[in-house]
């Protein structure tokens, strides 16, 4: 399920976030965080979504997921559509203040396209396969 903001506005408005929490946030230009959500027990990263400070707020107070939609402009948790419920399990800020670590427990799939991850369909570059040309730290010494 779905919510618009209930003040109208949208990402970048103040929420009732905890001030010195909210005081810390280094948001985007439109007052949006990257939120990555990572299984709690396996370190597998499942999504990245968008929190403003009501959805990081929402998160914190409620043990469910809540992020900020940038193409449909609402607030939407995690799970409330498709059963796939993202329970919070920790929450953590990056050494920047500008990244959200969200350690869930996810119950089914994370992303909309019904895959356990968002990361799993379009690997770039398999673990093993190495880079051609390129040498690890301290290779050949």
């Amino acid at each position: 399920m779905t919510s618009s903001s209930p003040t109208g506005g949208g990402p970048g408005r103040p929420g009732p976030l905890a001030p010195e929490i909210a005081d810390r946030l280094k948001r985007s230009a439109d007052g949006l965080l990257p939120a990555i959500a990572q299984q709690y027990d396996t370190g597998e990263v499942l999504m990245l979504g968008w929190m403003d400070d009501e959805a990081l707020h929402r998160t914190l107070t409620t043990g469910r997921c809540t992020y900020w939609s940038r193409s449909r402009r609402e607030y939407w948790v995690k799970g409330d559509t498709s059963g796939h419920v993202q329970w919070v399990k920790s929450v953590a800020l990056d050494c920047d203040a500008d990244t959200v670590l969200v350690k869930v427990d996810q119950v089914g799939a994370a992303c909309h396209t019904g895959t356990r991850t968002c990361f799993d369909t379009d690997v770039l570059l398999a673990e093993g396969s190495g880079v051609a040309g390129a040498e690890a730290p301290g290779a050949g010494q």
